[in-house]
């Protein structure tokens, strides 16, 4: 792999979409949405399965390919045994893959949660943008309404201008910038020795300059026109309001940041705002990785 193609790439357009398969139900509704896909992107389109190769695996996957139309010019599957999480990485990152396509469970239950899944390790790591799927359709899922985390944030201009590009592409209507005010945690950490009046008019004057800096990033998106884009401030712990209000809106995805670190166990039993999305996804999630150094 020559290291130099991935400095500084920017996270759009997606030339490689690469998919995580698995020989599921779920599979040929998840190559449906890859189809799609890697169709209005113009894009190559690579199939990766960790595990065991056998016939029948080759012989399902061929049949499921040529009923749904894939074309197979524009299309690899690499076959590999290893640690699941670890060798999707790889492959990502040695093909050099713009987006990775993985089917996700919308809810773990506790053991899955805290050992952690392959789709949520992988999201966690990933050095490519990450779109969860939590119901892939056969008829490819319409993604009209899109929320993105308006995370005060250098990566967050080119997580909301990769939003825009990937809703123009997917017929998006509208979308909504939300940043999160955790204004309970702000007004404690001022500390108790304020009157009723000077904390109102803390967080009025905390909620006007949050706005104009969610605002001086939304006035700087590249490539909107089409696509109404609204903004909204919403109040609560970060990533649990974010996951909250995405659900209340009936978001069809939930844009975000990658992480700004890797996590640990520790992490994910004191959640942090990544942790509350991934533990009980309210609605598909486009995990943005821009490369910001």
């Amino acid at each position: 792999m020559n290291s130099d193609k991935l400095k500084g790439r920017a996270s759009y357009p997606f030339e490689t979409i690469g998919v995580a398969i698995a020989f599921s139900p779920r599979l040929e509704p998840l190559l449906c949405e890859s189809k799609i896909l890697a169709e209005v992107f113009g894009a190559q389109l690579l199939l990766m399965h960790i595990g065991e190769r056998t016939n029948t695996k080759e012989a399902k996957l061929d049949d499921l390919i040529r009923k749904i139309g894939i074309d197979q010019t524009k299309l690899r599957v690499i076959w590999h045994e290893g640690d699941p999480v670890h060798t999707i990485l790889e492959l990502c990152k040695l093909n050099i893959v713009d987006l990775l396509v993985v089917g996700a469970m919308q809810k773990e239950n506790m053991l899955r949660y805290y050992l952690g899944s392959v789709a949520r390790k992988i999201s966690r790591s990933a050095k490519c943008s990450v779109l969860l799927l939590t119901s892939p359709q056969k008829s490819g899922t319409q993604f009209s309404k899109m929320v993105v985390n308006g995370i005060e944030n250098p990566k967050t201009i080119h997580t909301l201008d990769t939003a825009v590009y990937f809703g123009k592409h997917l017929n998006t209507n509208a979308i909504t910038v939300a940043k999160e005010i955790h204004q309970d945690a702000l007004t404690a950490a001022m500390g108790s020795d304020r009157t009723a009046g000077e904390t109102s008019k803390f967080k009025k004057e905390l909620s006007e300059e949050e706005f104009n800096k969610l605002h001086s990033i939304v006035v700087n998106v590249s490539q909107r026109e089409g696509i109404e884009i609204s903004e909204k401030q919403i109040k609560g712990i970060p990533g649990f309001a974010i996951r909250q209000y995405a659900e209340h809106r009936k978001a069809d995805l939930l844009v975000v940041n990658s992480p700004d670190m890797k996590y640990g166990i520790i992490d994910r039993i004191f959640t942090h705002d990544m942790e509350y999305i991934l533990e009980d996804l309210p609605t598909n999630v486009l995990i943005v990785h821009s490369r910001v150094s």
